[in-house]
């Protein structure tokens, strides 16, 4: 086993990683930025490295910094978190030849499913289901009216790069093809320095469902079950629960059956995450995330399984400690994302927390940086906190949810804590009737 990690990550993951750590007897070296100086990772690891300024770019992307930190450190091994450098092929590359273990998937399976182009490729070589679409890269005009014709408006034209929405245009009729198409690669291009795009069919309103996967390096994976994410506002999550409303037994076996084999075919290794639109009680896979997901706590949740822990368990050689027949799910849990934003103009609100009081009590999980006295910086992502609750089943859950949110105080700086407030109480979340077009198009529209 390690004998030191070092979290390249800040915020609510670099805690997580950080517990992780410590309840195994793992030593922890978080770096920062100076902006991130004061932030509750750095005043519980056991050592700290600031690697920059402020900026992402400065600090956090700086991989020279952050090979030194873990040098002069003495760290064997690297957890790179979520986001920021955790789904950089050449990262890995370089984390593993300067002799440490990179915390996450062989570099080829982190290059393949990071562009979407060739994540589709081996997608269907793997057996999964896909959106029709263009078999691969669309890189003229012409071509894009080619696969029109063959698959039908209305069209997506999504970028191979990136991700959170941007790089991808609606094209409802073939007049408005040409602008979509143009409109999608310009703004790849500035967003990710790459304007490869490809064809979808455009689903007008399904569900988005992911699926927890997991594969150690003796050829053992499993599933552990689904995530229900459609409540999104520009394609980012601020809702999720486990399991969806919608699914049967028999479905979710099903499709975690398929991922889990997929997980196998490929020789995964490591968590991962495949991403579905399901519509029509079809499944169509859209992207897989090579990393540990934001939302990854409601499924430890019903399972019981610590998933970073089996990261570091993984990627330090060692087999799964459970197997598929041991997977069971016990009751239901949703999580909130709590930013750091207007919860009805959704501009960040970076600003000094006076007042932080977290929910308590049964079923009820905290994971944030906050503490009274801290400043939110206006640097990064705008997520503070997340509130996971579970209960014996979605209706106990729900009800949990309330008080939770009820209770939950972050003062004075604004936050979505208001919006999931109304949110809990909507009948579209009641009944399970929501899909991702509910939340910007009805319950938004309606306040």
């Amino acid at each position: 086993m390690f004998k030191k990690i070092l979290i390249a990550n800040r915020g609510d993951v670099a805690l997580r990683v950080l517990r992780a750590c410590k309840e195994m007897g793992i030593g922890s070296v978080v770096v920062h930025s100076t902006a991130d100086a004061t932030s509750m990772p750095v005043r519980l690891a056991d050592e700290s490295v600031c690697i920059g300024g402020p900026a992402a770019a400065d600090s956090y992307l700086n991989i020279p910094a952050i090979l030194s930190a873990a040098a002069i450190t003495g760290c064997d091994a690297l957890h790179p978190g979520v986001g920021f450098l955790s789904e950089n092929a050449d990262f890995a590359e370089m984390v593993k030849a300067h002799g440490l273990t990179f915390i996450g998937p062989d570099t080829p399976h982190i290059r393949a499913m990071g562009d979407k182009v060739e994540a589709k490729i081996t997608a269907a070589k793997a057996g999964l289901p896909l959106v029709p679409g263009s078999p691969g890269a669309v890189h003229t005009i012409e071509e894009a009216t080619r696969v029109a014709k063959d698959v039908g408006f209305p069209l997506l034209v999504k970028a191979a790069s990136g991700g959170g929405g941007r790089g991808m245009k609606v094209a409802e009729t073939e007049a408005d093809l040409s602008e979509a198409f143009s409109s999608a690669r310009s703004e790849a291009k500035a967003a990710f320095g790459d304007d490869t795009v490809y064809l979808e069919r455009y689903l007008d309103n399904p569900r988005h469902i992911e699926i927890q996967v997991i594969g150690d390096s003796f050829g053992n994976t499993a599933h552990l079950g689904e995530r229900e994410c459609s409540i999104q506002r520009r394609h980012q999550k601020l809702f999720e629960e486990a399991p969806s409303p919608v699914l049967d037994d028999a479905a979710r076996a099903d499709i975690g059956e398929i991922a889990a084999k997929a997980t196998r075919d490929m020789g995964y290794l490591g968590v991962g995450t495949m991403e579905f639109l399901y519509q029509d009680g079809e499944f169509f896979f859209i992207e897989m995330n090579t990393r540990l997901q934001v939302e990854h706590p409601i499924t430890e949740a019903i399972t019981g399984i610590d998933l970073v822990q089996e990261q570091i368990k993984i990627a330090a050689g060692e087999k799964l400690s459970f197997s598929q027949k041991d997977v069971t799910f016990k009751g239901h849990a949703i999580e909130c994302r709590i930013n750091a934003e207007h919860p009805e103009t959704f501009m960040p609100t970076p600003g000094k927390v006076t007042s932080f009081h977290p929910s308590g009590g049964p079923g009820i999980r905290i994971e944030s940086p906050l503490y009274s006295g801290y400043s939110v910086p206006p640097y990064y992502d705008s997520l503070v906190a997340k509130l996971i609750v579970h209960g014996r089943d979605r209706a106990h859950c729900l009800a949990r949810l309330k008080l939770a949110l009820e209770e939950f105080v972050i003062e004075p700086i604004p936050t979505t804590l208001d919006l999931h407030r109304r949110l809990v109480d909507a009948p579209a979340i009641h009944d399970g009737s929501y899909t991702i077009r509910w939340l910007e198009e009805e319950f938004l529209k309606s306040d």
